[in-house]
């Protein structure tokens, strides 16, 4: 079975990425084939991006932190990027459904996606300085458009899960519903923007990519210095804490 699996229901594209045992976390090869996945569904009205079992996305996958590989993981985390512009430059609207929890990387997704609406389960936030990393690619800068610069670095730097609702108070999401709804709720939104003007509603995302497009410098200088930090002691600690699920014992 693929790590992607791509749907077409009438004129909308459900991309499901299908790594129920680790979570739908991906590494550079999957989240290619969710890139390209996505670049393929331009001729569909809307993209949905949701996941297969207990979690919608867990980020990058973090099996190999603890000793890793320098080039494989540069690639990991230029995948994100690649994915997340795709995203953004895709001319349709793109929604997460967000089934589950969206934890590191899988909640910046959520934040590049378009819209996103939320099953009631499904818990969201950023794991980077637990697990010896920073979320540079959406949670410490463009996150902070939609709940604030305080709050988004309270999820950025203390790592701590928020409910559905709790993220819809903040603005972060657009919808919670019961989990056993999720999909239909999605497909009304896709229906609402099927009965739009695609060609208008291609000028309103580019047009609304502005502060994303402003951060895009940020992204890149996150990135670097995350580069740059790999293989050290902080990210070797906080992976091998991850995998052996238990409190990690950084240095000061």
């Amino acid at each position: 079975m693929s790590d992607v699996v791509t749907e077409r229901r009438g004129d909308v594209a459900w991309i499901r990425l299908n790594r129920p045992d680790r979570m739908n976390a991906y590494d550079s090869a999957m989240g290619g084939e969710i890139r390209r996945a996505v670049r393929e569904a331009a001729d569909a009205g809307v993209i949905v991006i949701t996941g297969t079992g207990r979690a919608f996305c867990a980020g990058g996958y973090l099996a190999n932190l603890a000793d890793p590989d320098p080039n494989e993981l540069r690639a990991m985390f230029f995948a994100s990027l690649e994915l997340f512009e795709t995203i953004r430059t895709s001319p349709r609207p793109v929604i997460a459904a967000v089934n589950g929890a969206a934890a590191g990387g899988g909640n910046e997704l959520v934040v590049a996606c378009d819209l996103a609406i939320a099953a009631r389960s499904a818990k969201l936030g950023q794991t980077g300085p637990r697990v010896g990393s920073a979320p540079v690619l959406g949670g410490t800068n463009l996150l902070a458009i939609s709940v604030g610069e305080k709050r988004a670095k309270e999820i950025s730097m203390m790592c701590r899960r928020y409910t559905a609702e709790e993220a819809l108070e903040l603005g972060w999401i657009n919808a919670v519903v019961d989990d056993d709804e999720l999909e239909a709720e999605v497909t009304r939104w896709a229906d609402e923007l099927l009965a739009l003007s695609p060609r208008y509603l291609e000028i309103a995302k580019m047009s609304s990519n502005v502060w994303w497009n402003a951060c895009r410098d940020n992204y890149v200088s996150g990135l670097g210095m995350l580069v740059q930090a790999i293989g050290s002691e902080d990210m070797r600690e906080g992976a091998a804490a991850f995998m052996e699920k238990r409190r990690p014992r950084f240095r000061r």
